[in-house]
């Protein structure tokens, strides 16, 4: 499946289920992982300035060696879920909250940052490869993935159903999506969301939730949706660390800590019009 068909997938349906304190920052379906695009030797690390004040890395931030060796520090990223993270129209520069986030942390540090373009559905197995330092990506903070990897949680993240504009046919919740046709990233927990769901609507003999595969906007849809109702279910969102890699979890939670006492998560969120959408931690 070609990169414009995955991004107009869902179109034709009632809702989108978007923004969520999701699985991802964009999950990819078992067909689609292996032609996400552009490939993540091509993806360019981002090198705008971020929302917030550039700082240096303080004396309370302990960088670990290797990553001021390196000189840069690589994040895992599936680069398909705007706001949080998309390309630009060259197709090669990412964007995003959350790609301000790592390129903040990155500052604080000292050292500069790059972003590896990783199909969700195998992010978590390519930060235990050392293919990356850390991911960020959306990434809910789950009992589940805990087992595998250590968070330090930036914020939280309601999912949120993203319908026509003016709302025609009245959707404010999941129950209201009964029987209708809905676009959601697969591999993420918007997908487990509308399975869940279903499960009650079976039960109820109430017709399901036609679930389809969704991507991101194309810029001509702007203006076309709004939020339908209020989020769903706040949770927290992190960036997931290797577990023994203790000493860049304390630096990362370091760096975090600061860009929520200086204002800079603050200008990152509102920057991307997401002020509504998220709970700030502090």
């Amino acid at each position: 499946m070609d990169s414009t068909l995955r991004r107009t997938i869902g179109f034709m349906a009632a809702a989108l289920l978007v923004l969520s304190a999701c699985s991802s920052g964009g999950g990819t379906s078992p067909s689609a992982a292996a032609s996400a695009a552009p490939s993540a030797a091509a993806t360019a690390a981002s090198t705008e300035p971020s929302a917030g004040p550039a700082t240096a890395a303080a004396p309370s931030i302990a960088v670990p060696a290797a990553i001021t060796t390196a000189g840069k520090l690589v994040w895992c990223v599936d680069v398909s879920y705007p706001p949080e993270e998309s390309f630009k129209a060259d197709g090669t520069t990412a964007e995003g909250s959350d790609i301000d986030i790592a390129t903040e942390v990155a500052k604080r540090f000292g050292v500069t940052v790059e972003i590896d373009n990783t199909s969700f559905t195998g992010i978590i197995a390519s930060l235990v490869g050392k293919k990356c330092d850390l991911i960020i990506s959306g990434m809910n903070d789950t009992a589940e993935r805990a087992k595998q990897v250590a968070f330090v949680d930036y914020l939280k993240v309601g999912q949120g159903l993203l319908v026509a504009a003016g709302n025609p046919k009245s959707i404010h919740t999941l129950e209201d999506l009964s029987g209708k046709a809905v676009a959601v990233q697969l591999g993420t927990t918007n997908k487990d969301a509308l399975d869940a769901e279903n499960v009650k609507l079976k039960a109820a003999s109430k017709p399901e939730i036609d679930v389809r595969a969704y991507y991101a906007a194309l810029p001509v849809n702007a203006g076309k949706f709004e939020v339908g109702g209020t989020p769903i279910d706040p949770a927290a969102i992190g960036i997931a660390i290797r577990k023994d890699d203790t000493e860049l979890q304390a630096a990362v939670q370091a760096a975090i800590d600061g860009m929520y006492a200086d204002g800079t998560m603050k200008s990152i969120v509102d920057k991307w019009g997401m002020t509504d959408a998220v709970v700030l931690l502090k």
